[in-house]
């Protein structure tokens, strides 16, 4: 397993970094105590001002302290097993398990969720980190693919969860008011729960010191020592996983303080691993008390508006962005590497005909449906009523589904990873970072003004993405991991504003689910007309696809320029993802699977690679669509989660056929 580091640095110069954490600390006081002044004006009866003090504002720091160091602990006992410094429970898709868990059960078992809240999120959370570890155990838990695995386990749990809330409307919309992660109190047991769990975590990560410090070393070592590596690794992540669970289930979905704390306490000296036992909670606490202070101070005397959950992300997000160009923890995983000839198709342009027909053949979706009476092909006069409204979402499903088909080509030749798609670049996430901007200026805005926040959102994306990855002369790691951060902070943000529960929430929950329910005939007319401007440039650059999988030194001994190739090709890339986010939400998976079946169709010359995958992602598209409309008939689910429960499986079958776990 590559070993994951970041340099031993240490923050604060001249100042001590506990002189530093003090001041911090000290600061998030004195917020709290302006925090207490405004709950409590003179105007105030005495008897309310003492009911406030004691059953909301002292419950509500207490909570913020305690919640701040389980997460810390968490996020330490996590990276250090995995030899990950970007795993916690975010980005492991602890939280979108536990979220997702909590949502079935409200609709399948009410009973269970008013009893044992805290078991509910535990299962959920197990169950999501488990997938992600089946996924990537033959790849020996590589940094890079359990973190790409966890992202789209997460995306595809938040698919879920918002296809579950838009079908049981205000049933279930609390329960994504709660996901925000608010640390609003109404009484002290929140409070008592979080101190128990952080007192056992913290004993039993002591007794489990020896253990902890041997599985920091590599796996032939950690043998060699006589310590049962698999069982004390699943303990620890069990451990770990409890108590991240509890924070969600009490509190909500905190995210980035377990990726923080950690990395912020070895760049404040903590060296061994009893130090970093020790640091990482209390700055974890730090953080989160001192980001809590600074949300009700934006709020105001006028209501918090916005959850402590969106204040971490603001603060993890860029951090996450700041650490990635200080890692050093990339071995890539390569599909084919196990010697395997890769087939190559005799006649790919008859192959491209007959890709050509079935896809026109899809347009079937417009005749054959289900009605009151049954299926039935539609014909004559009904025919023409519903294409008025089946022809848009059926042009722009096939539209989207071919640019994130060329876009998903370009990434995975470009990175050198197979494992990588559109969604991990971070530009639909981004177009939807930008819609939430324009929404939350006015939840009545014209759709005009939605798509320039969509259209500025993505470049704004794109551009930090960029800048992150130029400093490795747009390498592919950096690059990759670059978009994946830029995806977990925008996705943050967006959660947290669904969860404030207002009309924004709504269209950006169907945003989020990927519908093409509202597809109008100039949607459908404008991804149409932009496909083929935006994708003939990548046709005419076929000849640096082809080279740059070989590598850069390859690439530039041919004469392909590679950092100016790179940028211009995954700046194409990413106004293709844009304009599908626009238009019908960030879907998943179709960036990934397209190109690999284009691969075991034989096309692997980049011209015809592009134009299988592209007919492809229209195919896989439009079948989700239709798919869509009659699953649930008369209701009609996110054309984004059958593209999610189509790819899902794929993804399991890229990820577990790797190069076999080593030692």
């Amino acid at each position: 397993m590559a070993r994951s580091e970041i340099p031993h640095r240490t923050i604060g110069g001249a100042l001590s970094p506990i002189i530093l954490w003090g001041l911090l600390a000290g600061l998030a006081a004195l917020l709290f105590a302006w925090s207490v002044g405004m709950q409590q004006p003179a105007s105030v009866p005495g008897d309310l001002r003492h009911v406030i003090l004691f059953y909301s504002s002292l419950p509500r720091a207490v909570v913020a302290v305690l919640a701040g160091a389980v997460l810390g602990l968490s996020g330490l006992l996590l990276q250090h097993v995995l030899r990950n410094p970007l795993a916690e429970p975010s980005t492991l898709g602890i939280s979108g398990g536990a979220q997702l868990a909590m949502t079935l059960a409200s609709l399948y078992a009410p009973l269970l969720m008013e009893r044992s809240q805290g078991l509910v999120a535990f299962a959920g959370g197990t169950a999501a980190v488990l997938l992600v570890l089946a996924l990537t155990w033959r790849r020996g838990l590589e940094p890079v693919s359990v973190v790409l695995a966890g992202m789209m386990v997460a995306l595809t749990a938040s698919s879920v969860s918002a296809a579950l809330i838009l079908a049981n409307g205000d049933y279930l919309f609390s329960l994504f008011i709660w996901g925000g992660g608010s640390l609003v109190q109404q009484d002290w047991r929140p409070a008592i729960a979080l101190t128990i769990r952080l007192a056992a975590g913290a004993a039993a990560a002591l007794m489990l010191l020896r253990p902890l410090t041997i599985l920091g070393l590599d796996d032939a070592s950690a043998r060699g020592l006589g310590v049962a590596r698999h069982t004390s690794r699943f303990l620890i992540i069990a451990l770990a996983v409890w108590m991240a669970t509890t924070v969600a289930a009490q509190i909500g979905v905190i995210g980035f303080v377990g990726l923080a704390a950690p990395a912020l306490a070895m760049l404040s000296g903590a060296r061994t691993l009893r130090q970093k036992l020790i640091a990482a909670p209390l700055i974890g606490a730090v953080l989160l008390w001192l980001t809590d202070g600074l949300v009700q101070l934006a709020a105001g005397s006028g209501g918090e508006r916005i959850p402590t959950g969106a204040g971490t992300a603001l603060l993890g997000g860029p951090l996450l962005l700041w650490l990635l160009p200080r890692l050093r923890m990339f071995e890539w995983p390569h599909l084919g590497s196990n010697g395997v000839t890769p087939r190559k198709a005799r006649r790919p342009w008859l192959i491209i005909l007959v890709l050509l027909a079935l896809t026109f053949a899809a347009a079937l979706a417009l005749v054959v449906g289900r009605g009151p009476a049954g299926w039935s092909i539609a014909g004559c006069d009904l025919l023409a009523d519903l294409v008025s409204w089946r022809a848009p979402r059926v042009g722009v499903a096939a539209a989207a589904g071919a640019m994130l088909a060329a876009a998903g080509v370009v990434i995975q030749r470009v990175t050198g990873n197979p494992l990588a798609s559109p969604e991990v670049l971070g530009v639909g996430t981004g177009a939807g970072a930008g819609l939430t901007a324009v929404l939350t200026v006015s939840a009545t805005t014209g759709l005009g003004w939605q798509l320039a926040g969509s259209a500025a959102g993505s470049l704004a994306a794109l551009a930090a993405m960029l800048a992150i990855a130029a400093k490795a002369k747009f390498g592919a790691d950096r690059l990759l991991l670059a978009g994946i951060a830029m995806s977990a902070l925008c996705s943050a943000l967006i959660t947290a504003t669904i969860a404030m529960g207002n009309t924004q929430s709504y269209v950006l929950l169907r945003w989020l689910s990927g519908s093409t329910g509202q597809a109008t005939a100039l949607d459908a007319a404008v991804a149409l007309a932009c496909l083929l401007p935006l994708t003939l440039p990548l046709f005419l650059a076929a000849r640096w696809l082809d080279i740059l999988p070989l590598g850069a030194d390859s690439a530039r001994g041919l004469g392909v320029p590679v950092a100016g190739g790179r940028l211009m090709l995954v700046v194409v890339s990413a106004l293709l993802t844009a304009l599908a986010a626009l238009i019908v939400g960030p879907l998943s998976f179709v960036g990934l699977i397209a190109p690999h079946l284009a691969r075991l169709l034989g096309f692997w010359r980049a011209r015809i690679h592009l134009a299988g995958a592209m007919l492809l992602g229209a195919l896989l598209m439009t079948i989700s669509d239709w798919l869509s409309r009659m699953a649930a008939f008369p209701y009609e689910l996110p054309v984004g989660l059958f593209a999610s429960l189509l790819g899902g499986p794929y993804l399991v079958y890229l990820l577990a056929k790797g190069v076999p776990r080593q030692g």
